[in-house]
């Protein structure tokens, strides 16, 4: 029993020890197998650390060339892209529509051709050698687009009832890069068109302004003649009405009252009357009225297209060329207008006309220094030249005819202490001079005038008062007395240094006169 029991137990224990011995071995594989599969990873590891390592010396080396590329595009690129031309850079200036981008490609087009003369002269190559010439056919395509391009637009301005100013600023302004381009690749051909442009606008300008004065000229105009002198002797004498050549008896008018004539001065209103109002005015005007309408549209349009000019041809024009040019344009319009100023004012004795229209003519002629029109200097000063020794001879003819005035024996039996006729129209004379020179400087020829034609006047008063009243002294005083107080008093609202020089000189001579008046 007890060996039995021994076997038994022994077998139990081998049973387990076997068993143990299984799983030892079993854990024994499994080990071996991690252990291997360790290795693996380890050498697995190994290799993935080394592509790494490659991959970042890979990456170094391509950061390195990368940045050599972009030193080399950064040199190289712009002088790469000076000296290429873009298929589509040819096809638009050959045949695209000319507008502001393609203004533009004449810019990238010069820059590509100086970037090529400069590059040529220092590298010799292939690519250098085949750029020049379809740069050069290139540019003689666009200066042949160009001239086209501004032929028709000078032929626009010959167009019927065209407004040339519209023009200039939509299709010569916009586009006055191409000029300089053209002036730039061939100043002949730039020369030929210029001219072209001037004998158009000569042409356009006098024909608009020959149009203006017909109309103007169909205005009715009081016409002043030698009837309106001071010394005239019919006082109920009628002015003659100017319209389109013919002259017919108009309305009384007293020629030497200023009145609301001064207006023309003064007025805000700087536009000139059109074409159509003129002609269907149906009112009685003076000479200043034409004068001032015609010289208005001038300087305007004058101011405009000078204007134009510096705006358009500079920097290819230098601005005494372009002066020169400005003249050439308005040279026969300049005439017609100072024709026109010899028309109204040859055979007119409008005294206060011919001075409106001289200080008109001062008016626009520091119009023009504000607007910076040198240019048209030569016009004004050239008017200027015509006004001025038309006015003073109509002051000298006043003079004449108060000098010439005839005292008679019905003159010597009727008359009185009042003021002489002759006194009335001085001093309205007088008055519409002062207040028309109350800025003028004493170097004006329209003081020495007046100084002259004061001292007539008064010669005249003495010698009338004593072959009338002879050796009646208090007479003779008392007549002067009220002339000279007439005088005085129609001047008195009158301000300036010219006005105030013959306010004191007159209120002398009435002191004078007044212990007997």
């Amino acid at each position: 029993m007890f060996v039995l029991t021994g076997r038994f137990t022994d077998e139990r224990d081998r049973s387990k020890f076997e068993e143990l011995h299984r799983s030892i071995r079993a854990c024994d594989d499994i080990l071996n197998s991690v252990e291997t599969n360790l290795t693996s990873f380890r050498n697995d590891l190994a290799a993935v650390s080394a592509d790494i390592e490659s991959l970042q010396a890979r990456s170094t080396a391509l950061t390195v060339r990368l940045d050599n590329r972009k030193a080399v595009e950064k040199g190289l690129g712009p002088i790469v892209e000076e000296l290429s031309v873009s298929p589509d850079m040819v096809s638009r200036i050959s045949e695209a529509h000319i507008d502001e981008s393609w203004v533009k490609l004449l810019s990238e087009l010069d820059k590509r051709t100086a970037a090529h003369e400069k590059n040529a002269a220092q590298v010799e190559s292939k690519a250098m050698a085949d750029l020049g010439p379809l740069l050069e056919k290139l540019t003689l395509k666009a200066v042949e687009r160009i001239r086209d391009f501004i032929v028709v637009q000078i032929k626009a301005l010959r167009s019927p009832h065209i407004n040339a100013q519209i023009i200039q600023q939509t299709n010569f302004l916009r586009f006055k890069d191409l000029y300089t381009f053209l002036h730039k690749h061939h100043a002949t051909l730039a020369e030929e068109i210029c001219l072209a442009y001037m004998n158009t606008m000569r042409w356009y300008y006098v024909n608009q302004f020959t149009r203006y004065e017909k109309a103007l000229m169909k205005l009715k105009l009081h016409h002043l003649d030698k009837s309106d002198v001071l010394g005239h002797e019919d006082s109920s004498r009628k002015t003659t009405v100017l319209s389109a050549g013919a002259k017919t008896q108009g309305q009384p008018h007293d020629a030497f009252n200023l009145g609301r004539r001064i207006e023309v001065l003064k007025t805000m209103d700087q536009t000139a009357i059109s074409s159509y109002v003129a002609e269907e005015d149906q009112q009685t005007h003076y000479l200043e009225t034409i004068f001032r309408n015609f010289n208005l549209a001038l300087v305007d349009n004058a101011s405009a297209e000078y204007t134009f000019l510096a705006a358009f041809f500079t920097p290819a024009l230098s601005i005494p060329t372009i002066n020169r040019h400005f003249n050439y344009i308005f040279e026969p319009t300049f005439t017609l207008g100072q024709n026109l100023t010899k028309t109204l004012t040859h055979d007119s004795m409008d005294t206060l006309g011919l001075l409106l229209c001289v200080r008109l003519n001062s008016h626009l002629a520091f119009e023009l220094q504000r607007r910076r029109i040198p240019a048209a200097d030569g016009y004004v000063n050239g008017t200027a030249m015509l006004l001025w020794p038309r006015l003073q001879a109509v002051m000298d003819a006043h003079c004449e005819s108060v000098a010439a005035l005839p005292i008679t024996a019905a003159n010597k039996k009727q008359a009185t202490a009042a003021p002489h006729v002759v006194t009335q129209r001085f001093g309205q004379l007088l008055q519409g001079i002062l207040a028309l020179s109350a800025e003028a400087g004493d170097d004006e020829p329209v003081v020495s005038s007046l100084g002259r034609l004061r001292s007539v006047v008064e010669a005249f008063l003495t010698k009338w008062s004593q072959a009338c009243f002879g050796t009646d002294k208090r007479k003779r005083e008392r007549f002067l007395y009220n002339n000279y107080s007439l005088i005085l008093t129609i001047i008195s609202d009158v301000s300036g240094k010219l006005a105030s020089d013959q306010q004191e000189h007159f209120e002398k001579l009435k002191a004078a006169f007044q212990e007997n008046a």
